[in-house]
């Protein structure tokens, strides 16, 4: 089940929400995490036994073993079964079809292998999870009592499949006492953000989605420069407006139930260099890399060498997670080496050019980037860089429909450049509401709704991007 689906909007949500406000205060976790359970099981019926299992390793291990004095021995047991377990589900068919590879050239038969079957949302859960046990350990945080609250941590359905990365310090307080977050003002505010990320997800995201994957799809070899241009153009858009929406969309409902979600994404097309995009782009990801991976490993607090080895170790790690494929550790790789060469020298030339002209560059390479992200293959992924450089001037493919839509989608991917735009945005999704707002946004609200909702049900194309990763 997604946000963007039918059953969800017209049936879950509308049934949950209900039941959500009219119950007793000491009730309401229950019922989400009984709503999150059915939403999880919904999808993955098999593997919610597996996160309900991991889940009470977790919360055990932390009550009977944290304090004690092999407590570091049980954190790290800790933290390598979770990691375990994630590369296992993700990464076991990866290995074995490269080990199989690697036989076969050789000579030797390939070994036979039962294909695992990816849980949906595992790279976000397990990160989330190795959170609480850090925050836990470290003693940010103390440990919540009831295991049913631990669990509803983690697999609290707003951001359960497609985050953000919800850190354990970030919500702790609000999973246990939530009262003074739980008003009309936040369920309008969370009620706007909500039809504001459903908006970008069926109004663009999928009508662009549609024409990145006809082409993604087809013959690259027969492919022409201007198709491979507006099929990366596509494509680069709908993975900002998809997963950006699905973040609004997760922010908006954790805060119409009391919880206040980071922020996932802050107008990252307008970065005037890699580094700053991804200040910009899934921030939690960043965030969570950079607190849980990159400090650790030394930080800024090495030498230079070590330190560069660190950030691309770092986005090595950041590509392999987002999906077994080369294709994303080579992505990875690609954005690691611009932090890197950033640092020896860019950010001083960057300096001496304007700031659209920066904008334009980065939007450039990490465009690029996304070609890789999104291919099947290196031939594929370098067929299209090959041609995006041969700029012929072909008659145009360009439709319509998804022209409108791309036109919506540089406005908003890039007014966020506009001096004091990004304060006003910020304003605007966590104000406190006068009369004429509290009318006016629950009507936007529903209009936007209503018109995703009509186009829902009026097409069979609302992918799952996700499902990759």
């Amino acid at each position: 089940m997604v946000f963007s689906s039918s059953l969800f909007l017209l049936a879950f949500l509308p049934i949950f929400l209900l039941i959500y406000l009219v119950i007793p205060y000491k009730w309401k976790n229950y019922w989400a995490l009984t709503a999150s359970v059915a939403f999880y099981a919904w999808g993955a019926p098999k593997f919610i036994f597996v996160l309900f299992a991991s889940t009470l390793i977790d919360f055990s291990f932390i009550k009977y073993g944290f304090n004690s004095k092999h407590s570091k021995k049980i954190f790290w047991i800790s933290i390598l079964l979770n990691v375990a377990l994630l590369c296992y589900f993700k990464y076991a068919n990866f290995f074995v079809e490269n080990f199989n590879q690697a036989l076969l050239s050789l000579g030797f038969e390939s070994v036979s292998w039962t294909r695992v079957a990816l849980p949906i949302g595992i790279s976000f859960f397990t990160f989330q999870k190795i959170s609480y046990l850090v925050d836990v350990y470290r003693k940010v945080q103390q440990p919540l009592k009831k295991f049913s609250d631990h669990l509803l941590y983690v697999i609290l359905f707003p951001q359960l499949i497609a985050g953000p990365i919800v850190r354990y310090n970030e919500i702790a307080q609000e999973i246990t006492d939530r009262k003074d977050q739980m008003n009309p003002n936040n369920r309008l505010l969370g009620l706007f953000r909500f039809a504001i990320g459903l908006g970008k997800k069926v109004i663009i995201a999928n009508v662009l989605g549609k024409e990145a994957d006809i082409l993604f799809g087809a013959n690259y070899e027969a492919l022409n420069s201007a198709q491979v241009w507006y099929a990366t153009i596509c494509y680069t858009f709908q993975i900002y407006f998809d997963f950006s929406g699905y973040s609004d969309m997760a922010i908006g409902l954790g805060k119409m139930m009391g919880f206040n979600f980071p922020e996932n994404f802050k107008n990252p097309y307008t970065a005037k260099s890699v580094t700053e995009f991804w200040r910009r782009w899934h921030i939690t990801l960043s965030n969570w890399m950079r607190d849980y991976l990159y400090i650790p490993l030394g930080g800024n607090r090495v030498t230079k060498v070590r330190l560069y080895t660190n950030l691309w170790i770092v986005f090595l790690i950041s590509g392999l997670w987002h999906g077994a494929s080369w294709t994303f550790v080579f992505w990875g790789a690609y954005h690691g080496f611009f932090l890197v060469i950033e640092r020896l020298f860019l950010a001083k030339l960057y300096a001496k050019i304007p700031s659209v002209i920066r904008i334009v560059i980065t939007f450039f390479l990490v465009m690029i980037g996304w070609i890789f992200f999104r291919a099947d293959s290196f031939e594929q992924a370098w067929y299209f860089v090959q041609k995006m450089f041969e700029f012929q001037i072909q008659p145009s493919i360009w439709k319509d429909k998804a022209m409108l839509a791309i036109l919506f989608a540089s406005l908003f991917a890039f007014y966020g450049a506009i001096p004091k735009v990004e304060k006003w945005q910020k304003h605007m999704l966590n104000r406190k509401l006068n009369y004429t707002l509290s009318t006016l946004y629950p009507i936007l609200s529903l209009i936007l709704i209503a018109i995703s909702i009509s186009i829902i049900t009026t097409t069979n194309f609302n992918p799952f991007i996700y499902f990759r990763f």
